[in-house]
C-alpha cells in the first residue's frame, strides 16, 4: 500500500513540473467571459485566443472590438500592443473606433451620396456632411452572432446582417469575419460578405498599435510602406481622385522612418489637411493577392509588426484626434499621436470615382478580404 501511495505522490509531482514547463507553450485555446449587457438585455462576451507561444488576443462580439493583444519584446515580456478600454461600458459609451470592425463601408463617402445602376442612394452623414466608417451606428455598434472555432490555431467567427436600408445602404447584407491567432504569432483577419440586392462594401479593422506597451506616443515608431503613390485629399479629407507620387513629400515611408520624422511639416498641404497622417496609399499589385502592406518597428521594446493584405489601399492615422480623455486597460491616458492605425481598405469614396477599385457587390458574387499583421521581436 505504502509503495503504491508513493508511486501516486510521485506521478503527481511529474505532471506538475509537466505542467510547469509548459507555462508560456501550451496548448492553442480559445475561452469566453461575460464582458457586459447590452441595453437590451442581451449578453456581450469576451473571447480571448491563445496560441502555444502564450500570446493572446482578446476580441468582443459587441462590434468586433480587438480589446488587447499581448506581444513580447526582445526580452521576451509580454505587453498590450493596441489601444482598449477596460470595461463594455466604455466601449457603450462610443469610442474613437479603438479596434472595431469598420462596415459598411469603411473611410469616407462624400456628402454621403453615390448612384448604383442609375439609382441615387442617401446615406446617413455623421462627419462634416459626410459619410464615415458606416454612419451613426455602423458596425461597430452591432452586437454580432459569435462562434468560437476551436483548433490548431484558434478562431473567432463573427456573423452580422444588416437588413436593406440600414444607415441608406442597399441590399440585405450577411457578413462573417474570421479572426484567427495563428502559430506564426499572426493575426489573420477574414472578411466575407454576400448581398441579394447591388450594393457596396468596404470592410477593415480599426486597430490602433502602440508596440512601446503603452509607454509613450508612437513618434519614434519606425515605419515602412512599400508604396510610391498616396490618394491626396481635400480639406475636408475625401479623396481628389488623383494618385500622386509620394516622392518628395512627407508621404515617403519607402524606406524605414520615424513616424515623428516630418509629420508636422505644415508647409506640405497634405499635412495640414491631416493635422498629420490621415492618408491612403495605394499598394502595388491588383488587388487580391496576399503582399506586404507596411511594417512598424518599435526600437525600445524591438517590436516589429508586418502587415500584409488583399486589399488595394492602406490608410495610415496617427491618432491625432486623441486627447487624453479616456485611459486604456493599463491606465494609461490616450493623448495625442499615442496610437497608430493601418487600415487595410478599399479607397475612400470608390463609389463616386469609377477608375478606382470598385467596391460594388451584386448578388451571386462574393465579396473576400484578407488581413494579416504579425507580431514579432528583433
Amino acid at each position: 500500500m505504502k509503495t503504491n501511495f508513493n508511486l501516486l505522490v510521485l506521478t503527481l509531482l511529474l505532471l506538475f513540473l509537466g505542467a510547469v514547463r509548459a507555462v508560456g507553450q501550451g496548448p492553442a485555446v480559445i475561452t469566453q467571459e461575460v464582458f457586459g449587457t447590452m441595453p437590451d438585455g442581451r449578453e456581450v462576451h469576451l473571447f480571448t485566443l491563445r496560441n502555444a507561444a502564450g500570446m493572446e488576443v482578446k476580441v468582443t462580439n459587441y462590434g468586433g472590438y480587438l480589446v488587447s493583444w499581448t506581444a513580447p519584446d526582445r526580452r521576451g515580456n509580454f505587453e498590450n500592443i493596441t489601444l482598449g478600454l477596460p470595461a463594455f461600458t466604455d466601449y457603450l459609451k462610443g469610442t474613437p473606433a479603438l479596434g472595431p470592425i469598420i462596415g459598411r463601408y469603411a473611410n469616407r463617402i462624400a456628402r454621403g451620396t453615390f448612384s448604383l445602376d442609375g439609382k441615387p442612394y442617401q446615406l446617413t452623414t455623421n462627419g462634416s456632411g459626410n459619410h464615415i466608417h458606416g454612419g451613426k451606428a455602423g458596425f461597430d455598434k452591432k452586437l454580432w452572432a459569435a462562434t468560437p472555432v476551436r483548433g490548431k490555431e484558434p478562431a473567432l467567427k463573427l456573423a452580422y446582417t444588416p437588413p436593406d436600408g440600414e444607415e441608406g445602404y442597399p441590399g440585405t447584407l450577411a457578413v462573417e469575419v474570421t479572426y484567427t491567432l495563428q502559430r506564426d504569432n499572426a493575426l489573420r483577419i477574414d472578411y466575407r460578405a454576400t448581398t441579394d440586392q447591388p450594393t457596396v462594401v468596404n470592410l477593415t479593422n480599426h486597430a490602433y498599435f502602440n508596440l512601446g506597451g503603452m509607454k509613450g506616443d508612437i513618434l519614434g515608431h519606425v515605419l515602412t510602406i512599400p508604396a510610391t503613390q498616396f490618394l491626396p485629399t481635400d480639406k475636408a479629407q475625401l479623396p481628389t481622385g488623383e494618385r500622386s507620387p509620394v516622392a518628395g513629400t512627407p508621404l515617403d515611408f519607402t524606406e524605414p522612418t520615424p513616424i515623428g520624422t516630418r509629420i508636422d511639416d505644415t508647409t506640405d498641404v497634405q499635412i495640414r489637411y491631416g493635422f498629420g497622417y490621415d492618408h491612403c496609399w495605394v499598394l502595388a499589385d491588383a488587388p487580391g493577392r496576399l503582399r506586404p502592406a507596411a511594417t512598424v518597428y518599435e526600437p525600445g521594446s524591438g517590436r516589429l509588426l508586418e502587415v500584409f493584405t488583399t486589399e488595394p489601399g492602406v490608410q495610415l492615422y496617427t491618432g491625432n484626434h486623441l486627447n487624453g480623455t479616456l485611459r486604456g486597460r493599463e491606465g494609461a491616458a490616450y493623448t495625442r499621436r499615442f496610437g497608430l492605425c493601418l487600415e487595410t481598405q478599399h479607397f475612400p469614396d470608390s463609389p463616386n470615382h469609377p477608375d478606382f477599385p470598385t467596391t460594388t457587390l451584386r448578388p451571386g458574387q462574393t465579396f473576400r478580404s484578407t488581413t494579416v499583421y504579425k507580431a514579432s521581436a528583433k
